[in-house]
């Protein structure tokens, strides 16, 4: 086991993306933030704490997307979905997917695929806690990048919220 972002990394991380956002987004008017159902919501969170203390004068567009029926790849077991969140338009507007960790990307073109449902955005954005860089399995990049790693696929990234901290095992 090896610590990726131990607690006070994970932190200023967490606080770093969200300057990184507000950075390229002055006007959160015509950007809305959207965590991913099941593990990117813990960052979400995070990061959406961040931007409110930031900028505590502004609204800030805050969903969750389950993507449990929009993957394309097999899983055993039953698929249990999770809540989806979106009472907002996302219409004509900046839309930032935010998850942990980036592995294959399809959990990203899934995302891709449920947005549809929500209506057609002017532009989407990434926003990861991790990227394994060279594992992907389709085109897919952040725009926005906590850490990136250098792993092989028999390793796996676990964000532990209980522990606060990032490993590789």
């Amino acid at each position: 086991m090896i610590t990726i972002l131990d607690k006070q990394q994970l932190h200023l991380t967490i606080l770093r993306l969200a300057h990184q956002l507000l950075e390229n987004h002055l006007n959160l008017k015509d950007v809305v933030f959207i965590g991913l159902q099941p593990r990117g919501i813990h960052v979400s969170n995070k990061m959406i704490e961040c931007i409110k203390d930031i900028c505590p004068n502004d609204i800030v567009n805050y969903g969750l997307l389950d993507i449990t029926f929009y993957r394309d790849d097999i899983r055993e077991g039953l698929h249990v979905a999770n809540k989806t969140k979106i009472d907002f338009s996302i219409e004509n507007k900046t839309v930032i997917l935010i998850d942990d960790v980036l592995y294959t990307g399809r959990t990203i073109r899934a995302a891709l695929d449920a947005l549809l449902a929500f209506g057609r955005p002017k532009k989407v954005e990434l926003c990861v806690l991790v990227d394994r860089r060279f594992n992907r399995e389709l085109p897919i990049q952040p725009d926005y990048c906590g850490k990136a790693i250098d792993s092989i696929i028999s390793q796996k990234v676990k964000v532990e919220w209980d522990k606060e901290q990032v490993v590789l095992y």
